[in-house]
């Protein structure tokens, strides 16, 4: 095909100077406009703070939050240089802040480790902020200048005498780029406690002026990534103490912290420079190795393991493992943009190595915590095997029995998984009502007998026994855990549907821990949905309305004219108590129901609460719903 014009010259290709790249495409720099890149503001600006203080020039940094969606970062490190820079022929200041590409992580002297990795960060924050002013201590004098839209208003100029030495740096979001301005406290929060425990002897102060009293939090962890530890297994069982060393070689700081709890779950956690590696990468490699390797010598030494059949795999060493692997290394290399895996070749040996020297010396030395730990790995090892041939037993039987299909299933006739959702609902009466209000052609419904199995405190292979787990497995036909086949799934869209009551609220959380366990690709992957049944039904004159909350029924009972007849409430404490009509229309018809994604925006954060919630130790429960009795609404006794 031929083109129709030649207008595509030299003249075409738009060069976008300083910042302006970034106003142009803000989310290629900061990955969103909307909440996450609000916040990646601030994480930007900390980590200059942070850096200083993982190369030791800083002990101290504030974050607050003021009134107009401004916030002030400020430590006491070196200050940024003010001194004219040879190739852009102004301050070192305004180069950083408006030059991408420009500051002291790209120079070895200045920052040994940093963990920003393309020296952009201040300068986008500018690039984004409506107004930006930067003041500098150092040399006894404060230095300040002022920034609109990424441009510097003036030159730096000297404001003031102070004796300490830092960085501020004080920024206002441009609402023109961003869709909210709502700065979360708690996001905020959690991000810079984990800061705070990966920079030990750090203090990192938190501060929120837009309430009224002021909110603020103090983190300073003189164990660092130990006391990390401790603060996420808080709720669990230890069977060991937490194993901590650090080590440094060839200019990389490895530093190891770990421990076994009853749990059956591996909650390993890797950074490198700070930054958090969703997806691992090298250091997380070296360290599982490493730990496979000494616990199956230990055991072999000890007679425990006999020969290469009963050797433990990496999946018994894991189990009830918390682990934190961080690194400082001076040139990170990442693979994507965003920082979630680390690639560096030559970090997986040093990490494997160190892990390995370290953990043989600990067993030597605490023979007692070391049989404990292999003891724990051995049940796992053996819970295993029964475990596999348990699922292997249930796939089979489904194979074998109308083609995978359970007998308490009413499948939909479509064979789309496009197309195909299931209901997942408590009760043979609710059952009974979704199944004559469904659309055959694309609904199946499964209902539930009771309360399933709390898969927080069992391992797979009593799982297995469980016949409600069993229905549910073999009606998803993707397997489960470690085996689970994403493509395999039969529906497209699995929607929790339980009663608005406390049984109902204690089915639907049982349902999430097991697919926040056994099925999270399903999570990850947008396919675990909520269904929200009304709470009433208001009938007013002949006008009829299903509300779904208590909120929505105040503000129709307000909006009745005064001397008009009194609107007729009735309250659903059941799905069974609607009948197949008014289920299909409030909760099941596509047009008008509404459904919530299940999505783990924060693991770490989901993993404490399902911990809390359905673990062994009571007092932590106890404590978590004493503090939260006062927002329960509609409690059924």
């Amino acid at each position: 095909m031929s083109p129709k014009n030649n207008s595509y010259n030299a003249s075409s290709i738009v060069v976008l100077d300083g910042l302006a790249p970034v106003r142009k495409r803000p989310a290629m720099y900061i990955g969103s406009t909307g909440a996450v890149g609000l916040h990646h503001l601030i994480w930007e600006v900390v980590d200059n703070s942070i850096d200083e203080a993982i190369s030791g020039f800083a002990n101290k940094i504030e974050v607050t939050l003021l009134p107009d969606n401004r916030v002030e970062v400020i430590d006491n490190g070196r200050g940024i240089p003010i001194d004219i820079h040879r190739q852009t022929k102004k301050s070192a200041l305004e180069t950083v802040l408006t030059t991408l590409h420009a500051g002291g992580k790209f120079d070895q002297n200045a920052y040994k480790v940093s963990g920003g990795l393309h020296g952009v960060g201040v300068s986008v924050v500018n690039a984004l902020s409506s107004k930006l002013r930067a003041e500098v201590y150092r040399d006894g004098k404060i230095y300040g200048q002022e920034y609109k839209y990424g441009q510097a208003v003036g030159k730096v100029e000297v404001c003031g005498q102070s004796e300490r030495n830092g960085t501020k740096i004080v920024f206002e979001p441009d609402t023109k780029i961003f869709s909210t301005l709502e700065f979360d406290w708690n996001t905020i929060v959690e991000h810079l406690r984990q800061q705070a425990y990966l920079t030990k002897k750090t203090e990192i102060i938190i501060k929120d002026f837009r309430t009224s009293p002021e909110k603020s939090y103090n983190f300073y962890f003189e164990g660092g990534i130990k006391s990390y530890t401790n603060f996420l297994n808080q709720n669990k069982n230890a069977v060991s103490p937490v194993i901590y060393f650090e080590k440094e070689k060839d200019n990389v700081i490895v530093e190891v912290a770990f421990q076994y709890t009853d749990g059956f779950v591996d909650h390993s956690l890797s950074f490198a420079n700070n930054i958090y590696n969703q997806e691992g990468g090298t250091h997380l490699s070296g360290f599982r190795a490493a730990l496979t390797r000494i616990m199956n010598d230990y055991a072999r030494k000890n007679g425990i393991v006999k020969n290469e059949n009963d050797s433990f795999s990496g999946e018994d060493v894991r189990e009830g493992l918390t682990a934190l692997i961080s690194i400082k290394l001076p040139e990170p290399q990442f693979e994507g943009q965003t920082k979630t895996k680390l690639g560096n070749a030559e970090i997986r040996p040093l990490v494997e190595n160190t892990v390995a020297t370290e953990l043989s010396c600990y067993l030597e030395e605490n023979p007692q915590e070391a049989k404990s730990i292999i003891e724990k790995c051995l049940l796992a090892s053996q819970a295993r095997k029964a475990a596999k041939a348990a699922r292997e037993t249930v796939i089979r039987k489904g194979a074998l029995e109308g083609m995978t299909l359970p007998g308490k299933l009413a499948d939909c006739s479509s064979r789309d998984p496009e197309r195909s959702e299931l209901y997942i609902v408590e009760g043979d009466s609710a059952g009974g009502s979704a199944k004559q209000g469904r659309n055959r052609e694309f609904q199946a419904i499964l209902p539930l007998r009771g309360k399933i199995l709390n898969v927080e405190r069992a391992r797979l292979d009593r799982m297995l026994q469980n016949n409600e787990i069993k229905a549910l497995i073999v009606a998803l036909g993707v397997g489960i855990s470690e085996e689970l086949n994403l493509p395999k799934l039969r529906y497209h869209r699995i929607i929790i549907m339980t009663d608005a009551d406390v049984d109902g609220s204690h089915i639907r959380t049982l349902l999430l821990t097991l697919f926040y366990r056994h099925f999270q690709p399903l999570i990850d992957a947008g396919k675990v949905y909520i269904a929200q049944p009304p709470l009433y039904r208001i009938q007013i004159k002949n006008k009829i309305e299903y509300v779904y909350s208590d909120e929505q029924k105040e503000k129709i009972l307000a909006e009745i004219p005064k001397g008009q007849k009194a609107a007729t409430i009735q309250r659903y404490k059941g799905l069974g108590e609607m009948n197949p009509d008014q289920l299909w229309e409030t909760t099941m018809n596509p047009k008008n129901r509404v459904l919530l994604k299940v999505t783990l925006d924060d693991a770490e954060k989901a993993d404490e609460v399902f911990v809390k919630l359905m673990g062994s130790e009571v007092e932590p429960r106890k404590r978590f719903i004493q503090l939260r009795a006062k927002q329960v609404q509609n409690l059924d006794i």
